[in-house]
């Protein structure tokens, strides 16, 4: 009997727990449903200047690196695939519609460690902050894991290149004062 009651005790919680999982999911789906997934697809075709396998790990806000935002098309840990152009970097997720993020957008270009749920030996992630179009410039960081540890410095040496007049370092962020 005493074990029965343990077991329905044990249920019951796991049950309460996982609904109040789900409800937060809703609840951050629907604060995060009007944000914009990226800006549009440029109709010319820029000139591919690298592309690369990833996994995307998350896109968070910039003054909060541990809360998962839940934009269409971004709100799953995925295998993707990074392209940059000369107009901007276009993220491709599996299953997902494509996220282009021109140049003038990019704010902030660095290395990182963690991202959320997940811890990566030193400087193994790549950390692309860019700004939300039409949000009062709000900037979001983007946390990628390149699979070929060969093609981190060319990717992150093309993305330099490409957003050189928009790319300031982290430490001069406004938005995390």
């Amino acid at each position: 009997m005493a074990r029965t009651l343990a077991t329905v005790i044990t249920v019951a919680v796991l049950l309460g727990l996982l609904g109040l999982m789900l409800r937060s999911w809703r609840r951050r789906s629907r604060r995060d449903a009007a944000l914009p997934a990226g800006y549009p697809l440029p109709v010319d075709a820029a000139l591919e200047l690298a592309s690369v396998a990833v996994l995307y790990v998350a896109t968070t806000l910039r003054a909060r690196p541990l809360e998962r935002l839940n934009i269409p098309g971004l709100g799953f840990r995925a295998r993707a695939r990074l392209t940059i152009t000369e107009a901007g970097v276009i993220l491709a997720l599996a299953g997902e519609e494509a996220v282009f993020i021109p140049a003038s957008a990019i704010a902030v270009l660095e290395d990182a460690t963690v991202a959320i749920d997940r811890v990566v030996e030193t400087d193994g992630l790549l950390l692309l902050g860019w700004r939300l179009p039409g949000v009062d410039g709000q900037v979001v960081d983007s946390y990628f894991r390149i699979l070929d540890p060969s093609d981190r410095v060319s990717v992150n040496d093309v993305i330099r290149t490409i957003a050189a007049d928009a790319l300031r370092p982290a430490a001069h962020d406004e938005s995390e004062a």
